[in-house]
């Protein structure tokens, strides 16, 4: 039965089963995604402290490539059911926005 909190399409079918010890196209998948996700927080630091223009313009081209990468291994995941959401209660939504929504009375443009 699935959850009704969950956002997500349903499985293809396309993976086994019962998953022995070789790697699915899921899992190549997943992996490349952690990898990227991992690559992008490293990049973005150090395209942040770069000193020297031509480097931090290459690292920001790759750290824009990482990030294309992930979201369209993300998407594949997602359309493929691969990969779920869990949906935020309405009333949780709500008390966060109120929360931030106080906190922009402080910011020094409205």
């Amino acid at each position: 039965m699935p959850n009704q909190n969950q956002i997500a399409n349903p499985h293809t079918g396309q993976l086994p089963q019962v998953k022995g010890p070789q790697m699915n196209d899921r899992d190549f998948l997943n992996d490349g995604l952690a990898t990227c996700k991992y690559l992008t927080d490293s990049l973005n630091v150090a395209v942040r402290e770069a000193s020297h223009q031509q480097l931090y313009a290459d690292m920001l081209q790759i750290l824009t490539q990482t990030h294309q990468s992930a979201r369209e291994m993300y998407d594949l995941m997602f359309r493929k059911g691969w990969y779920k959401l869990e949906a935020e209660e309405q009333q949780k939504l709500q008390q966060a926005h109120q929360q931030f929504s106080g906190y922009s009375t402080q910011f020094p443009y409205h």
